[in-house]
């Protein structure tokens, strides 16, 4: 017997009915191709096309094998052995821009030109030694092809991708094989650029090589064409792909699932669900729950129910995954109820609640403002030998932070230290924030010296909660202090942070630490306001300077900071 599944209004029921399991099998074959140069139609590249673009001669295994392991001596084409100085001009020569492509190299013999290849991509000269695979490539001669991976990465990180897919081509036609990264690399680079064309043939061209995409490989092709907005090729190129005899990734087939639902819909999704499971590629239950979660957290309850009905009606069941999912949900957009009713379902069933599940709704519980509840909740999770983690503790002390508890959350706080749960950087922000809000700013830099003392190092949150508890109790000089431990370990200041502090100050004529806050946030490259600088003005006349205000008034517009005419500094204005 399983559950059906429905959902109208606020109500989430499940209704039994019979079913059979008719799980299909992932059923797929390998088909091999044997991949000769001779087969393959050359003409001149072109930018990014794959595996027809290079005249270069037909490689034999024996000759490849040959170059792979005989001593790398440097030796011209006429046998003589290369001195290291002949090298060296050889290699400056060749990073010279007058070189010229069938330059003094036309005389190298092969195994010169990959010494000095080698050479040059172990010292990161991608360009020159490009040039020297192309000057290779017209001399019918083999380039070392662990050099060649190298560059083809290299200019794909560089963003030179149409060199990186032309030396491709020229590795291939010479009979090396590149393995899956650089395919993948070079694919992903494609893709990125939007040219969607040339991937699909280099992936025609990887498999023909002997080098079988994997997960990585479809996922990014599968990806570029959603973007390209054509959900029903994606179908047609995985299900392809299957025929071929590939692999089904299961990664892969998830996430064009996902895809599908997101831009057309659970029920296209199940369709396609379908549609796999003809071709011998069955979804399973984390698939379902991945359907579940795209739909439920769109609110899209009715997607939810369809997809779930569908699961139950292929002999699975859902399991706590599924359940937690859509308790988070619900509780989310404020079901409460059908939360309940979702949590007898999972006792029927003999489901048992994990952490996730009691972390889910202790977290809901106390955004709701139920602390009670949650203080229950926590009592009966401990009850049922579900151990809390500091995720648990951490969404208490939040609850009873904003509710007021002070005491007991510092007590909670210090009641965690050297057990498996000791408070990190996290809890301390929380307790301190709390603790700022309630103005209790002793209390909260105590609880900084004390995580310090830990040595948990405060971060941007601790410090902004910090400079914010301050100036509520208008401790201006203290949040400059502040801001000097900020600028020392490079946080990042907020302008209006600064704006507050050196408004304060001037109130309180503290016109020194005012100076200190704004050279700070000049320093901080964070330019002031028109604001700042006039109540700084103001205030250095008001303490009996009005020469000195004037001076810098008089300044400041020279350097187009303020609008002459806008002000008049005098005393007391």
């Amino acid at each position: 017997m399983s559950y059906a599944t429905s959902f109208q209004n606020k109500g989430f029921n499940f209704h039994y009915f019979n079913h059979h399991n008719n799980k299909g099998s992932c059923v797929f074959s390998l088909r091999e191709k044997i991949y000769t140069l001779h087969q393959i139609p050359f003409r001149d590249y072109r930018c990014c096309s794959s595996w027809k673009g290079l005249r270069c001669r037909t490689v034999l295994s024996d000759r490849v094998d040959e170059v792979d392991h005989e001593d790398w001596g440097f030796e011209s084409n006429t046998g003589k052995r290369v001195e290291s100085s002949e090298l060296v001009h050889l290699v400056t020569s060749l990073n010279s821009s007058t070189l010229s492509a069938e330059g003094q190299f036309v005389r190298n013999g092969e195994l010169t030109s990959n010494k000095i290849l080698q050479s040059l991509c172990s010292r990161g000269k991608l360009t020159a030694a490009a040039r020297l695979v192309e000057v290779m490539a017209r001399m019918s001669q083999i380039p070392h092809f662990p050099s060649c991976t190298n560059l083809i990465r290299g200019l794909i990180r560089i963003g030179q991708v149409d060199k990186g897919c032309k030396i491709m081509n020229m590795m291939v036609m010479s009979g090396g094989v590149p393995d899956t990264i650089t395919f993948n690399a070079v694919i992903g680079s494609l893709c990125k650029r939007g040219h969607l064309k040339s991937a699909l043939e280099f992936l025609e061209g990887m498999s023909l090589s002997g080098c079988l995409p994997d997960a990585k490989t479809y996922n990014t092709i599968i990806r570029c064409i959603f973007d390209k907005g054509d959900p029903n090729l994606a179908v047609s190129f995985w299900k392809d792909q299957l025929r071929k005899g590939f692999p089904p990734y299961l990664i892969t087939y998830a996430l064009l699932v996902e895809l599908v639902c997101k831009h057309c819909g659970a029920s296209r999704a199940l369709e396609v669900l379908e549609d796999m499971a003809r071709e011998g590629c069955c979804p399973d239950i984390n698939m379902y729950n991945s359907l579940v979660n795209f739909s439920s957290k769109q609110g899209n309850y009715k997607d939810t129910a369809l997809v779930i009905s569908n699961l139950l009606s292929h002999g699975m069941q859902p399991n706590v995954v599924t359940y937690n999912i859509l308790i988070h949900s619900l509780s989310l957009h404020g079901y409460s109820d059908v939360v309940d009713d979702i949590l007898k379902i999972m006792n029927e069933t003999s489901i048992s609640p994990t952490l996730v599940t009691y972390n889910i709704l202790l977290n809901s519980l106390c955004k709701s403002g139920f602390l009670d509840r949650s203080i229950s909740l926590y009592i009966k999770m401990v009850s049922e030998n579900c151990s809390p983690d500091i995720v648990t503790y951490n969404t208490l002390l939040n609850a009873l932070c904003k509710e007021g508890f002070i005491d007991e959350s510092i007590q909670l706080l210090h009641s965690l230290s050297g057990t498996n749960c000791s408070p990190g950087l996290v809890t301390y922000n929380i307790v301190i924030n709390g603790l700022a809000r309630m103005r209790s700013i002793k209390s909260a830099k105590e609880m900084y010296g004390e995580m310090v003392e830990k040595g948990i190092d405060p971060d941007y949150i601790t410090h902004r909660t910090l400079v914010w508890g301050l100036c509520q109790v208008y401790q201006f000089e203290e949040a400059v202090e502040i801001f000097k431990v900020m600028h020392r370990i490079g946080q990042k200041i907020k302008g209006y942070a600064y704006k507050c502090v050196i408004l304060g100050l001037c109130e309180q004529k503290k016109l020194d630490s005012a100076i200190q806050a704004l050279d700070l946030m000049v320093k901080a490259q964070c330019k002031p306001d028109g604001k700042i600088y006039y109540t700084l003005l103001k205030s250095v006349a008001n303490e009996g300077m009005v020469n000195e205000a004037n001076d810098l008034h008089q300044r400041l517009i020279e350097l187009k900071i303020l609008k002459d005419g806008c002000l008049i500094v005098g005393a007391h204005t």
